[in-house]
């Protein structure tokens, strides 16, 4: 019976136990940083050949007050420029045909200095403008080109034509 009372005893004082004062939990003085955006607010679409694109894009970025041309890549298909104090690259890029893709098409785009998509006021409002613009000056660019080739192509025939007179006086 002592045996008993002794294990009731025992129960009794483990069960009055009290619980350790749990402590308030304190988040650590951290930024939350936000994961990078995954695509660039106001890229767009355009059913244009990615080289005219591309020219039309530096036509119109030369032109708009407040850009400032840093400089291009016409093999990176990019353009990096400052806009309201912020620097970024605009980017011309080739869409794959497809079965949503049926017409020759360029998405243009904003990214970061070192590639990577952004999300800026700046970025955006640059995109906009330019996507407005840029039916116009892809149509405007896309002739030229062609005019200036067709002025090459005549040029070229009429220096073919003179070296053939000259070979036939001597």
């Amino acid at each position: 019976m002592n045996f008993l009372a002794i294990c009731a005893f025992g129960l009794l004082l483990a069960a009055c136990a009290t619980k350790p004062r749990e402590t308030a939990k304190t988040e650590p003085d951290t930024e939350i940083v936000m994961p990078p955006p995954a695509v660039t607010r106001g890229e767009f679409l355009i059913e244009a050949d990615k080289n005219d694109t591309w020219n039309a894009v530096g036509q119109i970025a030369v032109r708009t007050p407040g850009v400032e041309y840093a400089g291009r890549s016409q093999m990176m298909d990019i353009y990096s420029v400052r806009y309201r104090g912020e620097d970024f690259m605009l980017q011309t890029k080739a869409m794959l045909l497809s079965d949503t893709i049926r017409k020759t098409t360029t998405r243009v785009t904003a990214t970061t200095q070192d590639g990577k998509p952004i999300d800026s006021d700046a970025a955006a409002d640059l995109l906009a403008r330019i996507q407005q613009a840029l039916p116009a000056e892809v149509e405007r660019v896309h002739a030229q080109l062609l005019a200036d080739a067709k002025a090459k192509a005549a040029k070229g025939k009429k220096s073919k034509g003179k070296a053939k007179k000259k070979s036939k006086k001597t």
